[in-house]
């Protein structure tokens, strides 16, 4: 199998490379793109790999038979789709098919089923709203939702290297690049993405809609204000969410318990050092929003780490389950 990464040299791309390797995944050749050719090229098993510019008519001489797009080149979207059309099965971890009609939006634990036989291109969601939906549907599975309401606490690596960056150079005394909508350093910001009429950011726009695709909810009521925290690479989220009927915390917790790639805790805290660089989804605080032992409204902290499992896991993880339904033969 041939795979293509394009975006190989930013942060997602390169923890794409990183997974692909931690997972044994059975990629024959792997073909790695950036913005522009690097001499230095990037490391996959243990080699040394040339990395070429990206361009139309490279990736189409090249044939990959999978390519994961970690790339915010405008230029992505159009790249995408030629590719699909050649035959390519393209994995994209931008944002510009994850609404599109007719396109799934999968997370594997969640809804494989979205799949359908003749199916090439794969949005991979925003991470913010991958970790809310890992610990969603299992709820939304087993008793139903009726509104949810999320704060979020995210971690700067989610604009890419530059907002790694724009921490490390601020904690050193640096000013402000510009990176993100005030200082980073010692703050929050409540503002990721730019604001609409409204007053939503486009982050907050993007989990509403594509939290109600995942979960295949589409009038779930929904509201979402993001934040950017000065923290590396784990986002958080407070929730607080109303079922369809009455439970109790040791009824929730019990579902959450058997969830994949979840991990519950009925006790204590769980904190984004605690998760950085793993693949699962924790869950913490649990709790009735009365105080009552059976309540419709709970709320919980949500944690995950938004380069792993909110980006390149999820992605790789649907070419496992592509490899799973056949698609691709080993050489």
């Amino acid at each position: 199998m041939r795979v293509a990464v394009i975006g190989a040299t930013g942060v997602v791309g390169g923890t794409i490379l990183r997974v692909l390797e931690e997972r044994s995944v059975p990629v024959d050749t792997l073909l790695a793109y950036a913005s522009r050719e690097r001499a230095d090229g990037v490391t996959f098993r243990g080699a040394s790999l040339p990395v070429a510019a990206t361009t139309r008519e490279r990736l189409l001489a090249d044939r990959p038979d999978v390519a994961f797009f970690a790339s915010s080149d405008d230029a992505g979207a159009e790249l995408a789709l030629a590719l699909v059309d050649a035959g390519t099965t393209v994995i994209d971890n931008t944002s510009a098919f994850r609404l599109a009609d007719g396109v799934p939006l999968v997370i594997p634990e969640v809804n494989p089923h979205a799949i359908q036989a003749g199916d090439r291109l794969f949005p991979v969601a925003n991470c913010t709203a991958i970790v809310l939906c890992m610990a969603l549907a299992p709820i939304e599975r087993a008793i139903g939702l009726r509104a949810v309401h999320v704060a979020t606490y995210q971690a700067v690596s989610g604009a890419g290297r530059a907002g790694l960056e724009a921490l490390a150079d601020e904690e050193r005394g640096m000013a402000p690049n510009g990176t993100f909508a005030a200082p980073i350093f010692r703050n929050v910001v409540p503002q990721v993405g730019a604001f609409d009429g409204d007053g939503d950011t486009g982050e907050e726009q993007k989990v509403i809609a594509e939290t109600r695709k995942m979960l295949g909810n589409p009038d779930l009521r929904i509201a979402a204000t993001t934040v950017r925290v000065p923290v590396m690479r784990a986002h958080s989220e407070a929730v607080f969410f109303e079922i369809e009927e009455p439970s109790g915390v040791d009824e929730l917790g019990a579902v959450l318990r058997e969830a994949p790639g979840v991990v519950f805790h009925e006790h204590g805290i769980v904190t984004p050092r605690d998760v950085e660089d793993t693949d699962l989804v924790h869950v913490a605080r649990l709790r009735p929003e009365t105080g009552d032992e059976t309540d419709t409204r709970f709320q919980m902290w949500v944690v995950g780490d938004q380069l792993r499992k909110g980006a390149a896991t999820n992605a790789v993880q649907i070419l496992e389950l592509l490899i799973a339904q056949g698609r691709f033969v080993p050489a």
